[in-house]
């Protein structure tokens, strides 16, 4: 299931599957699969992304389902 509300949020900030990949140190396929719901983040994973790229959003806001 995608995680529409971090689509969203990377649609305002204009940020694209390449900037989660470099936060989360993994290739851009492998952001993608996890962005559009084929895979999903780890926990720690979550948590760098909401901390580099979204402060101050709640982590059940960014990866609701």
């Amino acid at each position: 299931m995608q995680n529409k509300n971090l689509i969203a949020e990377m649609a305002r900030a204009n940020l694209k599957p390449h900037d989660i990949a470099i936060v989360i140190g993994r290739d851009d396929r492998t952001a993608k699969n996890k962005i559009d719901g084929s895979s999903e983040f780890t926990y720690p994973e979550a948590v760098k992304v909401r901390d580099k790229l979204f402060p101050g959003m709640r982590l059940e806001y960014l990866y609701a389902q």
